[in-house]
């Protein structure tokens, strides 16, 4: 399978020599095509800095990035933005829709700025917000639609133009725990259906269960990379179990996690808590 997107020691800092913050720390990975990866660590670990990379909204300090082949380093900007709009998908916590578009004309734009608002495109436009269940949504603006349904449309606008990436920060934020596993099942399917590339940062690890690959950051730096699926399914049911727990008062502060887990289920623990 070939690599859809490559990091070589991507660094960002942040601020000048007195006062350097590296939120990105000589970070190297791959994803392949068809691969869906969450990216996982506590807060301040450079995760969001890193999806703003690859989004080509944010340029590295040092290192080089490949999307697709593509070189992001060596475009101009205007290459960028014209890459960024074709061949990247992306949404983040703040979905950004267009508040007097209707769900379906805010996902139908990512193909009208692309040139691609054909029957072919609106009917997939449409289907995309039918597989992630709303299908009587699809007139509603949306000052109209919950926080959870306008996160859903964000990720159908994301996905419909099949772009070779698709980056999501926190997808799952504003959704309940059903309606979470639903949406990233979806978006775990229609990555490895479009044989693109997915990532996806995630602070709720029992979502890991959908991914095919889990990469740790801690303090700028990539720590972990898990992708035996019997580990990555130990992780997601520890976390499913620790979450549980903890929901309920009752959880056990001995709980034994494998070698292999430590100390991702921790920031679990702690992020639930």
């Amino acid at each position: 399978m070939a690599i859809i997107l490559r990091t070589d020691e991507v660094t960002k800092v942040y601020g000048n020599l007195n006062a350097a913050v590296v939120a990105v720390d000589k970070v190297s990975i791959e994803v392949q095509q068809g691969e869906f990866v969450a990216l996982v660590g506590p807060s301040g670990s450079g995760k969001t800095s890193l999806l703003a990379m690859l989004a080509a909204l944010l340029s590295p300090t040092s290192g080089s990035l490949f999307i697709d082949g593509q070189e992001l380093g060596r475009m101009s900007e205007r290459e960028r933005t014209r890459f960024r709009r074709e061949q990247i998908g992306f949404t983040f916590q703040a979905n950004n829709l267009v508040p007097y578009l209707t769900a379906l004309e805010n996902v139908e734009l990512m193909l009208r700025l692309n040139g691609r608002l054909d029957g072919t495109g609106k009917t997939r436009a449409k289907d995309l917000l039918v597989r992630l269940g709303l299908e009587d949504k699809l007139n509603n603006l949306p000052k109209q639609l919950s926080g959870g349904q306008q996160q859903r449309v964000a990720i159908a606008r994301a996905l419909v133009h099949r772009p070779a990436v698709v980056l999501a920060d926190e997808p799952t934020a504003s959704l309940d725990t059903e309606r979470a596993f639903q949406v990233v099942e979806t978006f775990s399917n229609l990555i490895h259906e479009q044989e693109g590339g997915g990532i996806m940062v995630t602070h709720d690890l029992r979502m890991t269960k959908y991914v095919d690959k889990v990469i740790q950051m801690v303090d700028g730096k990539v720590t972990r990379i898990l992708e035996d699926r019997a580990q990555i399914d130990s992780l997601a049911s520890l976390s499913s179990f620790a979450a549980a727990e903890a929901s309920s008062q009752e959880f056990d502060s001995q709980l034994v996690i494998p070698d292999f887990a430590r100390p991702i289920p921790e920031y679990a623990l702690i992020d639930q808590a």
